[in-house]
């Protein structure tokens, strides 16, 4: 049950992100929307992104996380949001005892800021956020519902966002299409 409710809180496949990290990507369906395939399950495009979330092997502890930090009723809402959804080996990158002590009831506020900051307000496809990089040369600076900006541009291997640290995290899966916004799966965990 944690588990399927955990992606919630949490991230295109476009010409404008197209590259090698996308190319296991598999589309299906047409329409409405395709339905992508992330952490071996299907994604798709009628359904919010906390119920395409909890399907996700590779989204199980952002999943948690935004249990624990009491989000899902938010991400389950119209939105529309923006995800950038850190994978279960992007949270393994933190250093150890790091997501165990912040899904601590305790420090639940901690978590909400470091979740928010990976949610940007409004529907954002790799079109939409290519289209502003190229409008501020080269570089699209978002606003984080928590409050502080992320900076995406174009990298060597395909589309990164530079955190307020300095941290640099790729998209690997761009343009997951929800009911309620997109989502964007990342290598790395955001720091504000």
């Amino acid at each position: 049950m944690q588990k399927s409710l955990m992606l919630a809180a949490a991230g295109v496949l476009s010409i404008a992100f197209a590259g090698p990290a996308l190319a296991k990507v598999e589309h299906h369906g047409s329409g409405h929307g395709k339905t992508v395939m992330v952490g071996g399950a299907a994604m798709y495009p009628t359904k919010n992104i906390i119920e395409n979330a909890v399907n996700s092997k590779d989204h199980t502890t952002l999943v948690a996380a935004v249990k624990a930090a009491g989000l899902v009723e938010t991400l389950s809402s119209p939105g529309p949001f923006t995800v950038f959804a850190p994978t279960n080996a992007a949270f393994a990158k933190l250093p150890a005892g790091t997501v165990e002590t912040l899904v601590k009831p305790e420090n639940k506020g901690t978590l909400t800021t470091i979740l928010t900051y990976h949610v940007v307000a409004g529907r954002l496809t790799a079109a939409d956020i290519a289209a502003k990089a190229m409008a501020n040369g080269g570089k699209a600076v978002l606003t984080t519902v928590q409050g502080h900006t992320l900076t995406v541009a174009k990298g060597h291997h395909g589309w990164t966002i530079t955190d307020a640290k300095g941290g640099v995290t790729n998209i690997t899966i761009a343009d997951v299409l929800q009911s309620n916004g997109v989502i964007h799966v990342i290598d790395g965990v955001l720091m504000p």
